[in-house]
């Protein structure tokens, strides 16, 4: 009687947990795979890649990383100097901004909050068109503010908001504790919010990192002299040398995705941290 009742409920058990670890396999397959394949394939020769693409053979010739290292280094360059620059000023204009939102009372605050919150319901290609002329009119073409001013600015809205969230969560006593002390707005931020909210900065860094490293269509378009390109663009010039080696395409690939890899490593735990204790609350 007891084997009746029991045995059926274990096996549904099992059954379960057979599925769903088959499922999370498969997930890791898919995810993994590609980065082996890319791994693989941008460490053969020539004629290891023409004989079989696919097959895994040694010894591994690393020539593609030098051929794909003088085509891409000059965009390593100017998209690190773009990315940490638009960060920086992202984090400064962003966390006062937000600071100011969640801390201090004003008339038409909430007013001016919704109406920021307001432009994330605005497409990107919409400004797309009048940004371009602004930055023409501007002179900017073909620098690298063309690309850093316009990171700094688009960014804005969401970080705001989700600063302005994980900052009005913050104690009260703390800011009132500074406040009798003789600390000014400039020494609260510096010294009480930003220390705190390590969580959140490095997930809005990793998020502004992510896209800045990656964006195309942008950089495409202010971007038109070889000397200021970003590395995406650079990725695009295997095009034509793809038929003459075809693996240094990969290889450009693995060498533009190490920095985002070592970031993403050295900010992981507080990435996590950041998004388990709050720092995106919609």
């Amino acid at each position: 009687m007891r084997a009746s009742t029991v045995g059926p409920g274990r096996l549904a058990g099992a059954l379960r947990g057979l599925v769903s670890h088959f499922a999370l396999i498969v997930f890791i397959v898919l995810t993994v795979y590609p980065i082996f394949f890319l791994l693989n394939v941008s460490a053969k020769d020539l004629f290891q890649f023409e004989s079989n693409p696919l097959a895994i053979e040694w010894p591994k010739g690393f020539y593609a990383y030098v051929v794909a290292w003088r085509l891409v280094s000059i965009g390593m360059l100017n998209t690190t100097i773009i990315t940490v620059v638009s960060l920086a000023g992202l984090i400064v204009t962003a966390s006062i901004t937000a600071y100011i939102f969640a801390r201090y009372r004003f008339p038409g605050r909430d007013m001016l909050f919704y109406g920021l919150l307001a432009m994330l319901m605005i497409p990107s290609i919409v400004i797309l068109v009048p940004l371009l002329v602004l930055v023409s009119q501007m002179k900017l073409a073909n620098t690298l503010w063309a690309a850093i001013l316009p990171y700094i600015a688009g960014g804005q809205a969401f970080n705001i908001f989700i600063m302005r969230t994980f900052f009005a969560s913050l104690p009260e006593e703390l800011f009132e504790s500074a406040r009798l002390d003789g600390a000014g707005h400039l020494d609260i931020i510096v010294r009480i919010v930003i220390p705190l909210s390590t969580p959140i900065l490095v997930v809005v860094s990793i998020l502004h990192v992510l896209h800045a490293w990656n964006d195309i269509a942008w950089p495409l378009l202010v971007l038109n002299d070889m000397r200021v390109r970003t590395v995406a663009l650079h990725l695009l010039q295997f095009q034509n040398p793809l038929q003459q080696y075809p693996t240094a395409a990969f290889a450009g690939s693995v060498i533009a995705s190490v920095p985002l890899f070592v970031m993403f490593l050295l900010g992981m735990r507080q990435f996590i941290s950041g998004v388990l204790t709050g720092a995106l609350k919609f």
